[in-house]
């Protein structure tokens, strides 16, 4: 669930102009939703376009992808009807009117869909048809609790549920937390019943017919050395809970100091009780000490803390929480834990560990963009890049923190893309065609190798790739890259002109098709003739050369000339110039020119046996 209570990963399904339309005000206000549009009737837009609707609402379902329907009811029913089992595991289902008028959930209400479609009728002003007895009658589904909330033994909601329907007494012990969402409900309770509620932050190994709720107000406070073995840190949690008789599934969040953010095992753990891991500063945490069972000077000496696991515990128990277990030790580790009296909410505790996602977008066309970099870019509360790259993924990037710059300010972008990581933020820092071929993903690695900063080398920082300008005018115009190729910038801003021009020689007597970047430039005229004439060396001059300019763009163009014609006025800084080996061919047959390199296949296809 997200931080408002919501499905995430929302997959809005629009089968027309009108529901496109719908999808698109809905995907601003629902966190992390994603436009899925049907081909040929709601493309435009669309963050992924399919072709057959049963199919693919069907493999949005299987991978327990919420699914809002933007479409009749029935046609979500037909497609889904066959392949529903167990209505614990099924994910949400909401079918919605073209005006928003109507908003059902049809499936997963305890597994958000409820939700999903008030949040829903609340932007559109249309009505939740909301059926799910408890939520009706009682404003209460005690399957489906708050975030954060877990149910130790789902089964026996449906008991109690109908219980309370019916007027039957149930009883209701709170024990931890605050229940709130429960006592100001219209459900009424006893104080003990035959049928019980229990609102615990204790093990509970044998609940019998009480349905056992667990609040998250345990917060796991956890320290150890560099490179710790993850096996050793999971098992002094999970004995350290056993031996005080704590839930796991009361704990809200594995909690450090920020210099283990970086820390694998600390993941691991948080994966292991399925909560987020979020970290603090030596300053917030020496700010516990007053309260810290067992403070160390050496610790202190160390990190600037006298007490991690118990600082964090307490940090994020709050100042009305406690100690509920003192600091435990391992060879290597240590652990204690935190009690606090009401919910522990984990975006508001701490900081989580900041990611930097290097994304390529591709030339620019959506459907050159890989799902992967809109997943990053969606995924990311900054985007960081240049203004015109930014506007290629305007679609992308509704309520996000938008930060664009020129294009000659690629470190500041760099910079500033890991500053913001570094401070907990989730960041994309975006790059046209491939993020690893002459784009940030290199300037990004340097950064890190040479600048002496520690916060950002504990960011955790991936590559999305793309699809590299070469790739797609080779694409455009059949097949150039069939063989060996290389690819040459011709920019001198940051390599010097005889580097790159014994790199041309190189290319040339090694017969590459070669790909030509940053062909010319307002101040730089000269180089890309210069490149022409080194390559004529080892090629003849009517060499197919392909002239690639705002691929996926408005203003696409390309251009297949010989090698011989080429001159600097027929490129500029948005061209790449592709230069074909003395084995690549022009083919005029059908609508246009085609370039190819054979592999050599003819040769073996007529070689005899």
């Amino acid at each position: 669930m997200s931080a408002r209570g919501l499905p995430e990963n929302v997959a809005l399904v629009a089968l027309g102009p009108g529901g496109l339309d719908l999808a698109a005000t809905l995907k601003l206000k629902i966190p992390g939703a994603e436009v899925h549009g049907l081909k040929n009737r709601a493309e435009q837009g669309a963050d992924v376009v399919f072709d057959e609707v049963a199919a693919h609402v069907r493999g949005l379902f299987g991978r327990s992808r919420p699914v809002v329907g933007l479409c009749a009811a029935g046609i979500l029913i037909r497609a889904l009807g066959h392949v529903l089992s167990d209505k614990r595991e099924e994910p949400p289902v909401v079918a919605v009117s073209a005006d928003g008028g109507s908003v059902v959930p049809l499936l997963g209400g305890h597994r958000g869909a409820n939700q999903l479609a008030l949040a829903i009728a609340e932007i559109t002003g249309g009505h939740a048809a909301v059926t799910t007895a408890g939520d009706v009658r009682l404003g209460l589904a005690l399957d489906d609790p708050p975030p954060g909330w877990r149910v130790e033994n789902p089964d026996a909601a449906k008991d109690i549920m109908a219980a309370l329907l019916a007027g039957d007494p149930v009883g209701l012990r709170v024990e931890a937390g605050d229940a709130g969402w429960i006592t100001e409900s219209e459900a009424a309770f006893v104080e003990s019943a035959p049928l019980n509620v229990r609102v615990t932050d204790r093990a509970v190994e044998s609940p019998g017919s009480d349905l056992v709720l667990h609040p998250p107000v345990l917060a796991l406070g956890v320290g150890c050395e560099r490179g710790t073995d993850a096996d050793e840190l999971i098992s002094l949690a999970d004995e350290t809970l056993s031996g005080a008789g704590l839930a796991t599934l009361a704990v809200a969040c594995v909690v450090s100091l920020d210099l283990k953010a970086d820390e694998d095992a600390v993941h691991a753990l948080a994966a292991h009780l399925d909560v987020p891991a979020r970290f603090f500063g030596p300053q917030e945490l020496e700010a516990e000490t007053p309260r810290l069972a067992n403070p160390s000077e050496v610790v202190f000496k160390e990190v600037g803390c006298h007490g991690v696991s118990e600082g964090a515990a307490l940090a994020a128990a709050g100042k009305d929480g406690e100690l509920a277990v003192e600091k435990k030790k391992s060879r290597r580790a240590t652990c204690a834990i935190g009690r606090a009296p009401r919910s522990i909410d984990p975006e508001a505790t701490g900081k989580p560990r900041g990611t930097l996602a290097v994304v390529g977008i591709g030339p620019g066309a959506q459907d050159w963009r890989t799902p992967e970099a809109t997943k990053a870019v969606l995924g990311a509360d900054d985007v960081v890049g240049y203004r015109l790259y930014l506007d290629l993924i305007e679609d992308l990037l509704g309520g996000k923190e938008r930060h664009d710059s020129d294009l000659t300010q690629e470190e500041d972008r760099a910079r500033l893309a890991l500053d913001l990581a570094a401070a907990g933020r989730r960041v994309a820092l975006v790059s046209s065609g491939d993020a690893g071929i002459y784009a940030l993903a290199a300037l990004v690695h340097e950064l890190l190798d040479t600048d002496d900063r520690a916060d950002w080398n504990r960011v955790r920082v991936s590559v999305v790739p793309g699809v590299s300008a070469m790739q797609a005018a080779a694409a455009r115009i059949g097949a150039p890259l069939g063989h060996d190729f290389c690819a040459i910038s011709l920019s001198d801003l940051l390599t010097p002109p005889e580097v790159i021009e014994k790199r041309l020689e190189a290319a040339a007597a090694a017969d590459f098709v070669v790909a030509l970047y940053n062909p010319v430039s307002k101040r730089r005229r000269k180089q890309l003739t210069r490149a022409r004439d080194i390559l004529l060396s080892g090629r003849p001059p009517e060499t197919p050369v392909v002239l690639a300019r705002n691929l996926g763009r408005d203003g696409e163009a390309l251009e297949v000339i010989t090698l011989g014609e080429l001159t600097s006025g027929h490129a500029d800084m948005l061209t790449l110039v592709l230069v074909g080996s003395s084995q690549t061919r022009r083919m005029d047959k059908g609508s246009g020119p085609r370039v190819y390199t054979p592999r050599g296949y003819g040769t073996k296809m007529e070689a005899p046996e």
